[in-house]
């Protein structure tokens, strides 16, 4: 069959739909993925190794000088649904319309539609086509269920809560939804958690079982497939002969890296490798850490401390004693397939919810949110985990039965499964 998918999103949300390309494409499908990047470019280069059809549509969404300025605004706002309107508001809508005609056009070539769950328009385009639609969920939290809720109350309480949040989540999300369904002609959706996030024909919750359970109140259609992982990309690169050089001098170091949450802009970038540099100083430790321009911003590394712009975290995690993270999906389910502890740099909701769920299945401790981390609160946060055996004793625990999945074999046979039915 004819398959089109779509993603938005920074190299988290990017490389699990990149990894499913890819094994659809292997396992017979002809398969098309169309990305947008919030924050680079570097997607247009991509060559698929199985032949998926690549396209990039209005990436980077976000310039430079903007990234800076946004960032602060996200992690400044406490109130989630605030964080999340401005995502949509900043990050999402200034593509909306390219986004839109690129799925239209993949709606009108392609039998089946997956979908990130952001990605409302393909989900519009798809039923506007008549066409089967599949979301791909990264995160649990976005499921329903009376047994559990992000906030983690009593669960008599989870009726209640999940009543409000998907209340509120309309309310903010509604208009963008319902602003374009309307333009073309179709009804608005009354709930876009269950409508729009939440496929009835198939929506994959793309988190391994060794850290989501799949909730017995679930409906059918929502499926665990598990991480949807694959082998390192070229544009991650290799190891450099100085990083692997420093790894081999000493005891193993904390990798710290916040991903697409460091910022671009040089005077917040050297703020935050100062803070970084001080905790690993502070703790003792020897320490890798990851930025752009760290050159630029006038650090220099020696035989404790290690800069590099970039680094393939399926060759560097599991070399290090710890990973420092901001505790988005990717990197979080990286760090716990790698084997080793985590300590998470909260900057938006999603990633609290990730950090208390690494404390509970015992392989970090407490969370610390961005707005308010200092270098001291973080080197007694790395001190805490060096003085904790058992926490990477449960992490190299999890991370043999993590092994063992493969997320992406799952999703297909779960989406050739659902296509049988078709």
């Amino acid at each position: 069959m004819k398959i089109g998918l779509q993603t938005w999103g920074s190299h988290g949300d990017i490389r699990p739909m990149l990894a499913l390309a890819e094994g659809l494409q292997l396992a017979g499908h002809e398969v098309t993925l169309v990305i947008t990047c919030v924050d680079s470019d570097v997607y247009a280069a991509v060559q698929s190794a199985a032949g998926v059809t690549i396209r990039t549509v209005a990436s980077p969404v976000i310039q430079r000088d903007e990234a800076a300025e946004i960032g602060i605004s996200i992690v400044s706002a406490r109130d989630p649904l605030r964080q999340m309107a401005l995502i949509l508001r900043r990050c999402f809508q200034p593509a909306e319309e390219a986004m839109i005609a690129a799925a239209q056009q993949l709606a009108a070539e392609s039998d089946l539609l997956i979908g990130h769950y952001f990605m409302y328009p393909l989900q519009v385009a798809a039923e506007r086509a008549g066409k089967p639609y599949v979301s791909v969920l990264l995160s649990h939290a976005a499921v329903p269920s009376a047994y559990s809720h992000p906030l983690r109350w009593p669960r008599m309480f989870n009726g209640f809560l999940w009543w409000l949040t998907r209340t509120l989540l309309h309310r903010e999300l509604a208009p963008y939804v319902n602003g374009l369904r309307r333009r073309l002609g179709m009804r608005p959706v009354r709930d876009v958690v269950s409508e729009v996030w939440l496929s009835p024909y198939l929506t994959l919750v793309a988190v391994s079982p060794q850290i989501c359970e799949r909730q017995p109140d679930w409906p059918d259609a929502v499926q665990l497939s598990g991480f949807l992982d694959m082998p390192n990309m070229s544009l991650e690169g290799q190891l450099s002969a100085a990083l692997a050089a420093f790894l081999d001098a000493g005891e193993a170091p904390v990798y710290m890296t916040l991903g697409s949450w460091m910022p671009q802009d040089l005077p917040n970038q050297r703020d935050t490798l100062r803070m970084l540099s001080d905790a690993a100083r502070q703790a003792g430790c020897r320490a890798v850490i990851q930025s752009p321009a760290w050159e630029a911003c006038g650090f220099q590394p020696d035989d404790r401390i290690m800069y590099v712009s970039a680094s393939p975290h399926h060759l560097i995690f599991p070399r290090c004693a710890a990973v420092l993270h901001h505790g988005g999906a990717g990197t979080t389910q990286s760090v716990t397939l790698a084997g080793v502890p985590h300590i998470v740099i909260a900057h938006i909701s999603e990633q609290e919810h990730w950090a208390n769920e690494l404390r509970r299945i015992g392989v970090a401790g407490k969370l610390t949110r961005r707005r308010s981390v200092t270098a001291s609160q973080l080197a007694e946060r790395i001190a805490l985990v060096r003085s904790k055996p058992e926490w990477r004793i449960k992490a190299a625990q999890v991370a043999r039965a993590m092994v063992q999945e493969n997320g992406v074999d799952a999703a297909v046979r779960l989406i050739n499964r659902s296509m049988e039915k078709m």
